[in-house]
């Protein structure tokens, strides 16, 4: 009988603090009725005393606890899991941050200091929300790159490939608290096994005091070894917590029911866990006006700690009186923090109501119809600002949390699958100019190997000009193609440049020859022999011209050539026609030496137009000669007819000239 007593659990909360009477213990129930009794009860507060509790105390005791219970149980169920892992203890001392408010950079930045400087337990639960709010931020990337990707690519044997530095170092980090945490659960699984049986054999020897036959004095000091054993006992499993203390002290409460025979001794210990808890309700007193409820409530949780792990129970006179005073400061407290949560979720319904007009923004974005990629650009970075608002907004109501993210989510989809239709539409322009511009760099790496400079060097000049004109290629074989088509054209007029070079130094050649023999010139004379003043004048051309080309900075030497020429012409006293030949001839001679086709082109238009506009001029003097010729006085004609007719002989020579030119020219091409 007296073991189905001890093992007796079935009390409520409120009857474990003081002593407890054998009257008060059912000792018709089975043993087996005891255990279930006792696995189901969690121990917050105050047993029964010296006495039976009649029934009308037990109804107000049950009513006074109805009434606080779930401020209790709060605190009860919080203390049961850190009682398993003590280091929980530590964990509200990291403040709690909004991390869906944070971007992927400032995420990881958080992850690694809090890995670096924070214990494994104390930061678990923030490093569970970064983990959240990184991998729905980075998915969320990861599924628009895709879709860019698909709308850019074509071709389906290309997988999707996305390599982030962000993503390399949160995996990192996170492995590391990964593997610290499982070894520090896995070292304290062993201890708390360890822990547990260490306790429940503490329980055993405090069953065992009772013993009427023993030294009271050695048996109080037993007991206070035990004791002290069971407050270094260590933590043990939370789902044995509450039975295992609640069985520890009813086991206590019958020691001190056992110690009747000292009563003295005993008083003076209740009359110590009395102060104690006095101390304990002054305490929470103050902190019902504490500003920062999160900080008093935690605070009050380790009061309630210390309440009922390192007191004792107090005397049946006070014990109603003290916990109801604690536990209607504790459900003043508890009902402070629930005020304070309620303000929490006005907040995320404010912050709810933001998100969805963010979203409603991004939905009529996803329908506005631009035309232009500049257009599409300022349309991308709304979206992009109001991605940054999204995730600036703060947390909404868990119950929505999911429904408000794929909704978010969808909307920027949407954008994201309208935006890409359009560049789909420019891409066959895109793979159009491809084609073009791959053309032009088979048709550069064709010629860049030619030595007909001559003819080559237009043709690539004119390729260049075509590449400019033709639009976007893809960007994905944008700098491919740029490069191979600047190799060859590079290539080419690298080759050019050195050919210059070699006939540079020839112009150079020339030029010293040209110079040295200006200076033999100046001191030639005519003999006074017409003919043989002009065949020599015409070797000296002929020599002249055998030089070959000058640079073109120092073409300034053929003008005082053609100037000695000049003089030598007038010496000579040769017709017009003849001097005007010669000086074209030569200086046409050297426009085809120096290989100038544009010039000699322009010289042959530049003396059509003199042709025709000469022929013009005589037909005009022609028609006047035939005005005055049928006039009165016709077979007498006066000085301005004869003027006319001296202009028209003028004009007539002129165009033979000019004529001779063109032949001269037209001959020159010929060859």
């Amino acid at each position: 009988m007296l073991e189905e007593k001890n093992d007796n659990l079935s009390r409520n909360e409120n009857e474990t603090d003081g002593n407890v009477e054998n009257s008060a213990v059912d000792t018709n129930q089975s043993p087996t009725d005891n255990l279930e009794q006792s696995a189901s009860t969690e121990m917050t507060e105050e047993p029964a005393e010296d006495n039976v509790v009649n029934p009308e105390e037990s109804n107000s005791a049950d009513v006074v606890e109805t009434k606080n219970q779930n401020a209790v149980d709060a605190i009860a169920d919080s203390n049961a899991e850190e009682s398993e892992d003590e280091t929980l203890k530590e964990r509200h001392a990291i403040p709690m941050q909004d991390y869906d408010t944070l971007s992927l950079e400032e995420l990881v930045d958080e992850l690694s200091n809090l890995v670096s400087n924070e214990k494994v337990l104390s930061a678990k639960d923030h490093i569970e929300e970064i983990k959240k709010s990184f991998l729905a931020k980075y998915n969320h990337l990861l599924e628009e790159k895709k879709e860019e990707f698909l709308a850019e690519n074509q071709d389906p044997n290309e997988d999707f490939q996305y390599h982030s530095p962000l993503k390399t170092n949160f995996d990192k980090y996170y492995s590391i608290f990964r593997d610290a945490k499982n070894m520090h659960f896995k070292s304290l699984q062993t201890n708390l096994k360890s822990n547990l049986e260490n306790r429940l054999a503490i329980v055993e020897e405090l069953k065992e005091l009772i013993d009427p036959q023993a030294n009271i004095k050695d048996t109080l000091k037993h007991f206070n070894d035990l004791r002290d054993r069971w407050k270094n006992a260590g933590p043990i499993p939370k789902d044995k917590y509450n039975h295992v203390w609640n069985n520890f002290h009813f086991h206590v409460e019958n020691f001190y029911d056992y110690l009747h025979l000292d009563r003295e001794a005993r008083d003076l210990d209740f009359k110590h866990n009395l102060e104690q808890k006095q101390k304990i309700v002054a305490r929470v007193e103050e902190l019902v006006n504490e500003a920062d409820i999160n900080k008093a409530f935690r605070e009050l949780q380790d009061l309630h700690r210390i309440w009922k792990e390192d007191i004792g129970p107090v005397s049946r006179e006070h014990r109603d009186d003290i916990w109801n005073k604690f536990s209607e400061l504790t459900k003043q407290m508890h009902d402070k923090r629930e005020v304070l949560f309620e303000n929490q979720r006005g907040t995320e319904q404010e912050n709810l109501e933001k998100k969805k007009e963010i979203i409603a923004q991004i939905e009529v974005l996803a329908t506005e119809k631009v035309n232009a990629h500049s257009q599409w650009l300022a349309q991308i970075e709304k979206v992009e600002a109001l991605r940054t608002a999204f995730f600036s907004a703060g947390k909404v109501p868990s119950d929505v949390n999911e429904e408000t993210w794929s909704a978010f989510k969808t909307a920027v989809r949407n954008f994201n699958s309208f935006k890409n239709s359009f560049y789909k539409d420019i891409k066959k322009d895109q793979n159009d100019n491809l084609s073009k511009k791959t053309a032009l760099v088979a048709k550069a790496k064709e010629l860049q190997e030619s030595t007909d400079f001559a003819a080559t060097t237009p043709i690539m000049k004119q390729i260049q000009e075509e590449w400019k004109q033709i639009g976007h290629v893809p960007r994905k074989y944008s700098d491919k193609i740029w490069k191979e088509f600047k190799d060859a054209c590079n290539h080419y007029f690298e080759k050019l440049k050195e050919q210059k070079n070699e006939e540079n130094s020839e112009e150079v050649e020339a030029f010293d020859n040209k110079k040295a023999y200006l200076e033999t010139l100046r001191e030639f004379q005519l003999i006074g022999e017409h003919k043989a003043d002009l065949d020599a004048i015409k070797l000296h051309i002929e020599t002249w011209k055998n030089f070959g080309k000058v640079p073109f900075p120092r073409r300034h030497i053929e003008g005082k050539f053609n100037k000695i020429l000049d003089a030598l012409f007038e010496k000579l006293n040769l017709s017009k026609k003849d001097t005007e030949m010669m000086r074209f001839s030569n200086r046409m001679d050297h426009l085809s030496e120096s290989n100038d086709t544009r010039k000699l082109d322009n010289e042959k238009i530049f003396i059509m137009r003199k042709i025709e506009e000469v022929q013009n001029e005589i037909f005009q003097l022609e028609n006047n000669i035939q005005f005055f010729t049928n006039t009165r006085n016709a077979k007498k004609e006066n000085s301005i007819v004869l003027e006319v007719r001296k202009n028209i002989a003028i004009h007539k020579e002129t165009l033979t000239v000019w004529k001779e030119k063109l032949k001269q020219l037209r001959n020159l091409n010929v060859e």
